[in-house]
């Protein structure tokens, strides 16, 4: 218990501080190479820190479990929208540009979407897979070719950036690896608790895993928000669902025909569906509002809307498989 209480302890001091070296090392990248701070956050925040779900499914899928190549995709998704963004707008509203809601936010409904037209036999084929991944290389380059900010005028030399740039990247992977690794540390003293306490297998994973490999995400989005990096947190979302839904089934698709159960299609897809949906009303609600001049704004009341959903949505898994019996 004592080993699992001090892995709690420091898994927390190290994610919170961790996130800090990880946001501050993504935001000065970008500054350095022009890019658009929604940019590295979609690309370096959001794809980073989902590298570990491309693992998982492509891991799942060679042993030939891809409904939980799916599971994972999806309830990651369900995870970004509903508690990552959710905790992070209650903790700090965070402004969305105008352009990104009608932009990535509506091509990311449209991905979704796609994903639930190609699951509707209940089957990810490697055709299926194909079209994902082709559109998620397609997105990629798109992205970079938009995502540069117009060039600014040179407040340094060559030496001097070349040393900030270094300094920066060093913070960004240093960052990404204690903030992996302190999230790991944390749910074992998480999971070692529970079961002392004789909590179930099923609720442990459904509570504490669940939120837990989340939690790389939720860090560096909240710690983007209260640094005032508002496009870094929602690229952070935008990115790991786009890099999700269509590298990761993509990938587990390709590499072995994935035959899902309908649960997939009515319950966890649906959800993403309906909270994307959400988020992009919700960002449009301010959008008139001069101070905010053209941009929308995620406040504290649609965080606890969200969060609401994230709630919701585990005590109906928890229930459900519960009295399936499963």
């Amino acid at each position: 218990m004592l080993y699992a209480i001090l892995a709690i302890i420091i898994g927390i001091g190290a994610l919170i501080k961790s996130a800090d070296l990880f946001v501050e090392g993504a935001s000065g990248t970008a500054k350095y190479f022009g890019m658009s701070e929604f940019l590295i956050g979609m690309l370096i925040l959001g794809f980073g820190t989902s590298a570990p779900e491309l693992l998982v499914s492509a891991s799942a899928s060679l042993n030939g479990n891809g409904a939980l190549a799916l599971g994972n995709a999806y309830g990651s998704n369900i995870a970004n929208i509903a508690l990552i963004l959710g905790v992070t707008t209650i903790i700090s509203p965070v402004i969305v540009q105008h352009k990104i809601i009608k932009g990535e936010m509506l091509r990311l409904f449209a991905v979704t979407l796609l994903s639930f037209v190609l699951l509707w036999n209940y089957s990810i084929s490697r055709i299926d897979a194909s079209i994902l991944l082709t559109i998620f290389f397609a997105v990629i380059i798109y992205s970079f070719k938009t995502g540069q900010k117009k060039p600014d005028e040179k407040e340094k030399t060559d030496d001097e950036k070349t040393i900030v740039i270094w300094r920066e990247i060093i913070k960004l992977l240093i960052g990404l690896a204690i903030l992996v690794a302190s999230s790991k540390l944390l749910v074992w003293g998480a999971v070692e608790i529970a079961k002392i306490l004789n909590v179930s297998d099923l609720v442990i994973g459904l509570t504490i895993v669940a939120i837990g490999t989340s939690l790389p995400e939720l860090a560096s989005s909240v710690t983007a928000a209260i640094k005032g990096n508002n496009d870094m947190a929602i690229g952070n979302v935008v990115g790991s669902n786009m890099f999700n839904t269509l590298a990761v089934v993509g990938l587990a698709g390709s590499i072995k025909e994935i035959n899902a159960e309908p649960a997939i299609l009515y319950r966890d897809i649906s959800v993403v569906l309906i909270l994307t949906l959400l988020l992009i009303i919700f960002s449009y609600t301010a959008k008139k509002s001069d101070k905010l001049q053209g941009n929308g704004l995620l406040c504290r009341w649609e965080g606890i809307v969200f969060t609401g959903c994230y709630v919701g949505y585990t005590a109906y898994l928890i229930t459900s498989v519960q009295i399936t019996g499963q």
